[in-house]
């Protein structure tokens, strides 16, 4: 089996203070370990709180990945914040600039190192009422369709009880269960040879939506609804919860 991608030193120190915390916050069901590629792969997940961005990586990181998470470039501004996410070697996202293009080569660039590159394909937190997987944007897709590295649909539940949505009040006591799912790759190679255009896009994304959440699914113990929540057709939804 290659070996995996050597882990930055800034990411063993955070890594060193945050897990004991995490592992006395939360009671872990992590499964699925056995579908996560050695190297260069994209995790897409759902996105329900703020803080899933933590127990995801939680989950990578007590697998023996560091993951490489895109985030707001925003976030790279704020103090200490920001330096803690270039010295881990997270991503930045430029939406809606002229530098948006880049955060693709440089997730590209990890892929080509052996990273896992993390993906919130929605974008956002959902705005779907019962905290279901939304439409997705075509970020993920688009990396995925170019580089032809695997997919992993991961799905997490309850780390919004930590943090709701939007929530300002943090409550780790009494310690919450926290499930995260990873699935098999999502079969995205019948789309390489078609154009790179916005039918091929929007067919994989639905894959990989789909494909998240059969997962959550599973974990929940329920059915989502037959039509994704899109924030396209309910443009109220946006900043609401």
């Amino acid at each position: 089996m290659p070996s995996l991608p050597p882990t930055p030193r800034a990411y063993k120190i955070l890594a060193f203070f945050l897990r004991p915390i995490l592992f006395a916050i939360t009671r872990r069901d992590w499964r699925g370990a056995e579908n996560l590629p050695a190297r260069g792969f994209i995790a897409a997940a759902n996105h329900v709180t703020e803080v899933d961005p933590v127990t995801l990586a939680h989950f990578l990181y007590d697998q023996g990945r560091a993951p490489k998470i895109t985030a707001k470039a925003s976030l790279f501004s704020v103090p200490v914040l920001g330096g803690i996410l270039r010295r881990t070697g997270m991503i930045p996202v430029h939406r809606g600039t002229a530098g948006a293009a880049q955060s693709l080569v440089d997730a590209t660039a990890r892929l080509d190192e052996g990273e896992c590159v993390v993906f919130f394909p929605e974008g956002t937190l959902t705005r779907d009422p019962d905290g279901w997987p939304m439409v997705g944007k075509t970020g993920a897709a688009r990396l995925a369709l170019a580089s032809r590295a695997p997919v992993v649909p991961i799905a997490q539940w309850g780390a919004e009880q930590l943090l709701a949505p939007y929530g300002k009040v943090f409550k780790p006591i009494p310690p919450k269960h926290v499930a995260v799912h990873a699935g098999p790759p999502v079969d995205l190679s019948d789309l390489y040879d078609r154009p790179l255009d916005s039918a091929t896009l929007r067919e994989a994304t639905e894959r990989i939506m789909a494909a998240i959440t059969r997962q959550l699914e599973e974990i929940r113990g329920a059915q989502a609804p037959a039509e994704r929540f899109d924030m396209r057709k309910n443009p109220g939804s946006e900043g609401r919860r």
